[in-house]
């Protein structure tokens, strides 16, 4: 077995101890009921949110190299992603633009959807979101985006890949990413948490012990995608 990068175990920690990643009774976006739960609205400091952006960064940097001109970040959540990740790769020598959309048009002023950095034809934009279980909020942000330019969909980054089938029997990111034709990735996996917390103890408690465990595994075994 490959050994897991340092960056993946140093974030599933640092999830645990901003207490975006939890365990026990949650309804996710799509309706489904969960045992564990990801929620990016629960950072709340500029020390967190810059560490964010690191990890991030190093994903992306892992996976894309120099394959993206643009960041977009999609309304609400995605904003400050896109925000603190862009900060975070321009402090490594790679400064790219950053935009993301309002929910409803503004009438006044500069107007329009976008704000930040506006998209023009051909470049290539990564959307920077938290999680997907359904692929819905990316089948709702692909439009804004293509509406604003004829840009090219250079992927999508989530922090956390759940690993749960979509519409078919695909997983949820591997469809919007064949869908829209763009690779998909996340900071880490699903798969990745469990083998990291299994047991461990985390400032000292174990998060993720027997009972949340199997929880997961029987969750898994009815939304869970083919390996």
């Amino acid at each position: 077995m490959v050994p897991m990068e340092a960056y993946k175990r140093e974030f599933i920690e640092f999830m645990v101890r901003c207490e975006v990643l939890t365990f026990g009774d949650f309804t996710t976006k799509s309706g489904r009921k969960t045992p564990y739960f990801v929620n990016t609205g629960k950072y709340r400091s500029g020390t967190q949110i810059a560490r964010l952006g690191e990890f991030y960064a190093d994903a992306i940097q892992g996976r894309l190299s120099e394959g993206y001109d643009v960041l977009f970040g999609p309304a609400y959540k995605g904003i400050p992603l896109a925000v603190t990740t862009a900060a975070a790769l321009a402090s490594r020598g790679k400064d790219v633009g950053f935009c993301f959309n309002r929910k409803e048009a503004k009438d006044h002023g500069e107007g329009g959807v976008l704000v930040g950095h506006q998209p023009t034809d051909g470049e290539r934009v990564l959307i920077v979101e938290d999680v997907t279980t359904a692929g819905t909020s990316i089948r709702e942000t692909v439009p804004v985006l293509r509406a604003a330019a004829a840009v090219e969909l250079a992927g999508l980054i989530v922090s956390v890949d759940r690993q749960e089938r979509g519409k078919g029997e695909r997983a949820a990111l591997a469809e919007v990413g064949e869908e829209f034709g763009m690779p998909t990735f996340a900071i880490v996996t699903l798969a990745e948490i469990v083998e990291h917390l299994s047991g461990r103890e985390i400032d000292g408690r174990v998060v993720l012990g027997d009972a949340d465990l199997a929880r997961i595994e029987a969750y898994r075994a009815e939304y869970g995608a083919p390996a």
